[in-house]
C-alpha cells in the first residue's frame, strides 16, 4: 500500500478552509449555493482526513512512551496497548480517506430506471423475470425508495416479458449499478414431472435517472406517436389514445409508455427513459477504452454478460464476477440478503479502483 499524497491532503484541507471563510462573508446567492455545495462534498473528506492525522500524532506519542517507559514494565506495556489500538484506529482511517479520495460517479445519488426482460426459457424466464422484479422492489422498500411501474408486458404463464420501472429514492443507482448483465436461473418447474432441471435467463438493465441538463437532445430529432394503450400495463385501453412512443432518430433508440390515462404524464415519461438510455449509451461509449484498460470486471455493465446463478435445487446465488456464492437463495429474492451481494460487489469495484489509482500515483480527485 502506497503512502497518502499529503501535499494533496493539504491542498483540500486549504481549499475547505477557503469555502469556509467565503461562506462566512454571505456572498451573493449563486455563489453560495455552488460553494456549500463544494464545502459539503470536501468536509467528509476533511473530517477523515483531520481524525487520521490526530491518530498518527496520538500513536506516534504511544510508541515515544512505550520506549522511553522500558523501565516500567506496567507503564510500558499500557503505552503499548494503546500504541497497538491506535495502529487499528489509524489503518481504518487511512483506508477511509483513501475511498474518500476516489473519483466519484456524478449518478450515484440519482434514482435508476430499471428494466428487467425475460430471456431464453420461454414462460419459465417470464416467471423468473417477476421473481427478479419482485426482489428489486422489497430491496427498493427496504431502502426507503419508491417503485413507479412505466411499462410492462406480462408473461402468459404469469411474470413479465419485460417490465420497466422508476426506482426514485437517494443513492439508488450506486447500489444497484452493478445488476446491469444475464441472471440465470436453474431450478424444476412446475410443469416438469420429471423433476428436470430447467435452466432459464432473463437480462436486467439498471440506467441512472439523467435530467435534462445532462442530455441535450434536439427536438427534431424525435418522432413521437401516439396510440391507444393495449394489453398489460393499459388500463384503459382503446379509450382515449395516451400511450407514446418517441423515437430518438439519430441513435435510434425507441421507448414507450402506456402506463398513464394521461398522454402528457406518458410523454414525460418516457422523455426521462429516453434521456437515460441515451446518456448510458454515451457514457458507454466513452469509458469502453478506458474499461478495457482497466478490466474492473465488476464494473464492466456489459449486458450480454452472465452476472449470476439462481440455482434453486441447492439454494445458492453465485456472483460469477467475483466468484461469491451464498446459500441464501429465498432471502436474496426477498430482497433481504441482496444487500450483502450489493456490498461485495462494491467492496471488490473499490478495491480495483484504489489499486489504480495507487499505481498511478493518486492523480486528480
Amino acid at each position: 500500500m502506497t503512502a497518502l499524497p499529503d501535499a494533496r491532503l493539504d491542498q483540500l484541507l486549504a481549499r475547505h478552509a477557503e469555502i469556509e471563510h467565503a461562506l462566512s462573508a454571505s456572498p451573493e446567492a449563486e455563489t453560495y449555493v455552488r460553494l456549500s455545495r463544494e464545502f459539503s462534498d470536501l468536509s467528509p473528506l476533511v473530517e477523515s482526513v483531520k481524525a487520521l492525522r490526530r491518530a498518527e500524532r496520538q500513536l506516534k506519542e504511544a510508541r515515544t512512551l512505550a520506549t522511553e517507559a522500558a523501565g516500567d514494565r506496567e507503564m510500558a506495556a499500557m503505552a503499548q496497548e494503546e500504541a497497538d489500538t491506535l495502529e487499528e484506529e489509524v489503518d481504518t482511517l487511512s483506508h477511509a480517506v483513501r475511498l474518500a479520495l476516489l473519483p466519484k460517479d456524478a449518478m450515484d445519488e440519482r434514482g435508476v430506471i430499471l428494466e428487467v426482460r425475460a430471456g431464453t426459457g420461454g414462460d419459465e424466464a417470464a416467471l423468473f423475470a417477476g421473481d427478479l422484479f419482485r426482489m428489486y422492489e422489497r430491496f427498493a422498500a427496504l431502502n426507503g425508495w419508491s417503485v413507479e411501474v412505466l411499462s410492462m408486458t406480462e408473461g402468459a404463464a404469469g411474470g413479465f416479458k419485460e417490465i420497466v420501472a422508476g426506482l426514485h429514492g437517494s443513492g439508488a443507482y450506486a447500489k444497484l449499478k452493478f445488476e446491469s448483465g444475464v441472471h440465470r436461473v436453474q431450478r424444476v418447474p412446475d410443469t416438469e414431472a420429471s423433476g428436470r432441471i430447467h435452466t432459464s435467463a432473463a437480462t436486467v438493465a439498471v440506467l441512472p435517472e439523467v435530467e435534462e441538463v445532462d442530455v441535450d437532445i434536439n427536438e427534431s430529432d424525435l418522432r413521437i406517436d401516439v396510440f391507444r394503450a393495449s394489453g398489460a400495463g393499459g388500463q384503459h385501453v382503446n379509450k382515449t389514445e395516451s400511450a407514446v412512443r418517441i423515437t430518438h432518430i439519430p441513435t435510434g433508440t425507441v421507448v414507450a409508455v402506456q402506463d398513464e390515462r394521461s398522454q402528457h404524464k406518458n410523454k414525460a415519461r418516457a422523455m426521462g427513459m429516453l434521456r437515460a438510455k441515451i446518456y448510458e449509451a454515451e457514457r458507454e461509449r466513452r469509458d469502453s477504452a478506458r474499461a478495457s484498460e482497466r478490466k474492473v470486471q465488476v464494473g464492466s455493465g456489459d449486458r450480454s454478460e452472465r452476472i449470476r446463478t439462481y440455482n434453486f435445487p441447492q439454494a445458492r446465488v453465485t456472483d460469477h464476477r467475483i466468484g461469491l456464492t451464498l446459500h441464501k437463495l429465498p432471502e436474496i429474492l426477498a430482497g433481504d440478503a441482496l444487500g450483502e451481494l450489493v456490498e461485495a460487489l462494491t467492496t471488490e469495484y473499490q478495491a480495483a479502483l484504489l489499486a489504480e489509482a495507487e499505481s498511478a500515483g493518486w492523480g486528480e480527485r
